[in-house]
């Protein structure tokens, strides 16, 4: 079984967010939800998650930046924007996804996701991590 079929299988039988495996291996997976799993591989999981294969329920332009910050190898997300899906063509990433979306909405549906909207004038990784931070109080 490939690395990102793991990855997939695990996000749908565990009921997970994410998950993220290398060498066959998960090496992080989580049942938070937004875009605080993802921050959490980004600052304190760089290394361990270069070159590894992601799968999420939620990917928007803000999380696919963070991919290719981190070095992901290839993505796949239940729901992905089309932000996220230009992101990872620009940075040569391969993708796949369930179903497709304009842009993430945010919980109440009322709007635009809070993260997809601070990624929007953005395509460095460390800009975008510290605007996270300061949504998330870190």
């Amino acid at each position: 079984m490939k690395n990102i079929e793991i990855a997939k299988k695990y996000l749908e039988e565990e009921n997970l967010t994410l998950v993220v495996v290398k060498n066959k291996k998960i090496v992080f997976k989580s049942k938070d939800k937004g875009i605080k799993p993802m921050y959490k591989l980004a600052t304190e999981m760089k290394e361990i998650a270069k070159e590894a294969f992601l799968a999420d329920k939620v990917i928007g332009k803000g999380a696919a930046i963070l991919c290719e910050y981190i070095g992901i190898k290839e993505v796949y997300g239940e729901l992905m924007s089309e932000g996220a899906m230009e992101v990872f063509r620009k940075g040569n990433i391969n993708f796949s996804y369930l179903n497709s979306t304009e842009y993430i909405k945010n919980r109440d549906k009322t709007g635009i996701c809070p993260i997809e909207n601070m990624a929007m004038d953005v395509d460095d990784g460390e800009i975008l991590l510290r605007r996270i931070g300061k949504f998330l109080g870190q």
